[in-house]
């Protein structure tokens, strides 16, 4: 294995309803039973939660709780954590996805695109920026869920000989009903931005009643899965290998024929 090869893990669990306490120790439980060495660990879209929007109950702080239990797991496992949660800001409400890093630094992206078919849209607000995360020798992009449907939202670019990123990283709670869609757009995103995907997925029911049946997967450029996993509680583990990345995209040089455009937010 090359040392410029990432370790990652997908944390797929259920969610104990709007229930932060439970769930921060459960994912800690899961943490404690990764065995390797592992250099990201990526969490389900509001893993503190499960996906609601009841603000008054589930908004958290920049100093909150489950701030501190990301800054802890980095810190213990020496390895960079993401995952997304509801933060407050005075009036304001964010689907805010954090990286953190193991010396207790950290980026933020809030969710661009807020679910229509719930009350999302109405509650939290849009964010407007993208941001590239540095792990190492290799750069990823950060997006939440419903983003996954919007293409043009996490296309790659390349400019003077370089790919903006490596890898896309979704952490999301995407329903049962449309695990066809999850799949299909997973692998069009890596094929057409010629970079690894990883999806990390929830599993069981939440407080509306909806399903969800996990499926986190990691996908090649290639638009190959590499590793997926059931419709259980799993620990999936994978490796992103640099050199082989390099040699698909020298060997196609597909980005240099992609279509340069300004996105309008």
């Amino acid at each position: 294995m090359s040392k410029k090869d990432l370790n990652i893990v997908l944390l797929q669990s259920d969610i104990f309803w709007e229930d932060a306490e439970k769930n921060l120790a459960h994912f800690s439980s899961l943490v404690d039973d990764i065995r390797e060495p592992v250099d990201l660990v990526v969490l389900p879209e509001m893993f503190s939660t499960g996906f609601t929007v009841n603000t008054g109950k589930c908004a958290e702080t920049m100093n909150g709780p489950s701030m501190h239990f990301l800054k802890e797991t980095a810190g213990k496992r020496n390895c960079m954590v993401v995952g997304s949660l509801l933060i407050g800001e005075e009036t304001v409400f964010y689907n805010r996805l954090v990286c953190m890093s193991p010396d207790g630094t950290f980026r933020t992206y809030n969710k661009r695109h807020l679910f229509r078919l719930s009350e999302e849209y109405k509650v939290v607000r849009a964010g407007d920026k993208k941001i590239i995360v540095q792990k190492g020798d290799w750069h990823f992009l950060p997006l939440v869920c419903y983003d996954l449907r919007f293409p043009v939202w996490s296309k790659n670019t390349y400019r003077n000989g370089k790919h903006e990123y490596d890898f896309l990283v979704y952490p999301s709670n995407w329903p049962q009903s449309r695990s066809y869609v999850w799949r299909s757009l997973l692998i069009a995103r890596a094929m057409e931005n010629q970079s690894y995907v990883i999806g990390v997925n929830r599993i069981g029911t939440d407080g509306y009643g909806i399903r969800y049946s996990g499926n986190s997967m990691v996908v090649d450029p290639k638009g190959i899965i590499v590793a997926e996993a059931g419709d259980k509680e799993e620990i999936l583990q994978a490796t992103l290998s640099m050199e082989e990345l390099n040699l698909y995209r020298e060997s196609t040089k597909f980005g240099l024929d992609w279509d340069r455009f300004t996105i309008e937010t």
